[in-house]
């Protein structure tokens, strides 16, 4: 397909990024480490530290963990919530040469059981919270070393004790648990105080992260992300976000760190710019969340439509100073335009939408930052990004029509860690085939229709969850909606959707009437439910397999 978008990029981003890129992760970290030393790289529940900080901080965690019986090149596994010793881990492991495994903290044992041994995970860092479900399988793993921290162990005396205190015997959030070798982590930290850290001889081919990601069918699995993926991608990102984002402009980061969306937009890609990063624990405490807003000068917020969506109705958030505020930045699912528009006429600014997935790193593609008004594209595709559409018979479509996105660039990963069948299935001859529906117009922005797997066929016709959704929200009543399709002996299958209410006298009738309002008739939901709250990952994304499985049941 030819590169028709590059014609909308500013004049100051150039076409393909440089062939001359750091090495690696760490060649990045080491120049922010000098660049930016006194200023704030990380907050956290009051408490800053800079760039000089981590840069100790994260060397001292490295040289434990290449004195702890780990070689270069193994898995190193984190599981907590956004906290300062996130990025203290985070950047410690990659620093010692190690590969990062991210683990969901609300794994249930068996998912955290097949992760941590589909990785060989020798080493884990765990948030105590969490220690009780580790210990249930930890003696089916590989596992040689467990690190333990508490929720306040980054923070200064006398307020770590009190978090700390708290946390295990007020909120009783600390299960039992029974993991007797287990080291502290600021006792980790100690230890790597002597001997020193030595750096490693890092390549563009070495794996940095593992990024576990369920896919369209099956189990969870491992996308091999090198150190060139990463900071490919965080170069094909550097030269749109100079343009749109003032040095120093803080991001919040309310997405969890160990999802890729804001372990490269958030983390990587402003700790490189010198900006400081402000990370949410509990973004579900919507309260808390604008409470913490209101302290700072924000400029940049990521995240997925439902967070967005629960911070417009929040009370407080209309009023706190966006005068600092650049712009909101959406992916993981799609924005929905009654979202954006009421994110417009509440913080001054567009919401603007990119797109992305695991396996390449995450970003495929953005809208400039300058747009204007909401647009309902996914954006550009990124410098040295190549895409195409294909229909179901392997040809590409043309301009306006849907099909298929496949994407070849930088980004891309290296594969499945011990799958090279589902690898093959997905990675085409350099192509990779994203399951995703989406159309391209003239000028060459990008539009998901939605997820080849999610979507619903009635008498023959394609419908599309996301547009059921977007209409159901445009409904003053509604505050969430979800469709899936369920079967149907004439038509095949026919929409299902579930709303979350935000008015107490909506109808299920008043639903299907404003549907019947906006949409053709095949696409009308035939059965609404109502439920207390959405299936969500800790991200935010809406499970509409969970839907799907509550009617099989």
């Amino acid at each position: 397909m030819e590169k028709i978008w590059i014609a909308q990029y500013d004049k100051n981003v150039d076409a393909e990024i440089s062939d001359n890129i750091a090495p690696s992760l760490l060649d990045i970290f080491e120049a922010s480490f000098a660049e930016f030393s006194t200023k704030t790289a990380f907050i956290n529940m009051g408490h800053q530290i800079t760039f000089a900080d981590l840069d100790g901080l994260s060397a001292q965690f490295a040289a434990y963990l290449q004195n702890s019986g780990l070689q270069k090149g193994d898995s190193v596994a984190v599981m907590m919530p956004n906290l300062l010793q996130y990025p203290v881990a985070l950047f410690g492991i990659l620093r010692a040469g190690m590969t990062v495994v991210n683990v969901n903290p609300m794994y249930t044992p068996r998912e955290l059981q097949h992760q941590l041994s589909d990785a060989k995970v020798k080493t884990i860092i765990l948030l105590e919270n969490f220690a009780d479900t580790l210990s249930k399988v930890i003696s089916n793993t590989e596992l040689e070393n467990v690190v333990l921290t508490s929720v306040g162990d980054m923070l200064p005396a006398p307020k770590r004790w009190l978090v700390n205190f708290a946390v295990k015997y007020i909120k009783k959030m600390v299960p039992t648990y029974n993991l007797k070798s287990a080291i502290r982590f600021n006792d980790a930290l100690l230890q790597g105080k002597s001997p020193s850290y030595i750096r490693p001889e890092v390549g563009a081919n070495d794996i940095a992260f593992l990024q576990y990601t369920g896919g369209t069918t099956g189990v969870s699995k491992g996308a091999m992300l090198s150190h060139r993926n990463m900071v490919s991608n965080l170069e094909q990102v550097a030269g749109n976000l100079k343009i749109a984002v003032s040095p120093g402009a803080m991001v919040v980061t309310a997405l969890p760190l160990y999802h890729i969306f804001a372990l490269t937009s958030n983390c990587l890609t402003f700790f490189k710019s010198g900006s400081p990063n402000l990370l949410i624990t509990d973004p579900r405490d919507m309260p808390g969340f604008v409470a913490e807003l209101k302290k700072y000068p924000f400029a940049v917020i990521t995240g997925v439509n439902t967070l967005f969506n629960g911070l417009l109705n929040t009370p407080g958030f209309a009023g706190l100073d966006f005068s600092h505020f650049m712009f909101g930045l959406g992916g993981g699912m799609a924005v929905q335009q009654p979202v954006a528009s009421k994110w417009h006429s509440v913080t001054g600014k567009v919401l603007i939408e990119g797109y992305g997935l695991t396996e390449c790193s995450p970003i495929v593609s953005v809208n400039p930052f300058n747009l204007t008004e909401y647009k309902g594209s996914i954006g550009l595709p990124l410098p040295s990004t190549d895409i195409k559409l294909i229909d179901d018979d392997g040809n590409q479509v043309a301009i306006g029509e849907s099909g298929e996105l496949y994407v070849k660039g930088p980004q891309v990963m290296v594969g499945y860690l011990g799958r090279p069948q589902e690898t093959n299935d997905i990675l085409r001859e350099g192509w990779l085939a994203t399951g995703d529906i989406a159309k391209m117009d003239e000028q060459g922005f990008l539009y998901i229709v939605d997820r080849k797997k999610d979507m619903i066929l009635v008498s023959g016709f394609n419908v599309f969850p996301n547009e059921i959704e977007e209409v159901a929200a445009m409904h003053e009543g509604v505050f969430e909606a979800a469709a899936v399709g369920i079967a149907h002996d004439v038509s095949g299958e026919v929409v299902k959707l579930f709303v979350v209410k935000k008015d107490p006298n909506l109808s299920k009738e008043d639903v299907i009437k404003h549907c019947k309002s906006l949409l053709t008739g095949y696409k009308v939901p035939k059965i609404v439910e109502f439920i207390d709250e959405l299936p969500k990952s800790n991200a935010g994304k809406i499970l509409r397999r969970e839907l799907r499985d509550k009617i099989s049941e």
